[in-house]
């Protein structure tokens, strides 16, 4: 436990097909008194769906491309089958067209926070440094996102 936070991770050795009994194993040590944020690979594979299976909301993220929306639209589908509520970052969001904004629209799914291409955010990352670290504007729209999340899901508030 570092400052509070718990984390855990599983590998997965180059030759072990299943990543599934390693996410189902990682879920078990989930405290439900505590807030939990688990990462899924993109896409609508069997990890994906164990990971976010259970889950109380689910943030899809996504960029302004074609493939993008194409991809968008495959995991969106995947968590309405299993009825779970979305909404959606844009990364890179001044790039490619408005296809996945007017898709967001049509479905009535929110879009909860856009990122701009932005060179400073490449910068940091390129040197493994988290943009809530250094940019305090990211900091506050992340803790805003979190805050709008966490009383959604405990019925305090609306997406």
């Amino acid at each position: 436990m570092v400052n509070g936070i718990q984390f855990i991770q599983g590998w997965l050795n180059v030759g072990e097909p299943m990543a599934t009994p390693i996410i189902r194993k990682e879920k078990s040590f989930i405290n439900n008194e505590r807030t939990v944020i688990l990462d899924a690979p993109p896409g609508t594979s069997c990890p994906v769906i164990e990971t976010v299976k259970g889950s109380d909301f689910c943030i899809l993220v996504t960029e302004p491309t074609p493939f993008g929306l194409n991809d968008l639209m495959l995991a969106v589908e995947l968590l309405k089958q299993l009825a779970i509520p979305i909404g959606i970052v844009i990364n890179r969001a001044d790039v490619g067209n408005k296809d996945v904004h007017e898709y967001c629209r049509r479905e009535e799914i929110p879009i909860l926070l856009e990122i701009p291409m932005d060179r400073n955010i490449a910068h940091l990352y390129s040197e493994g440094i988290s943009m809530v670290e250094k940019l305090l504007e990211y900091r506050n729209k992340f803790i805003g996102l979190f805050t709008s999340i966490k009383e959604f899901t405990t019925g305090k508030g609306n997406i």
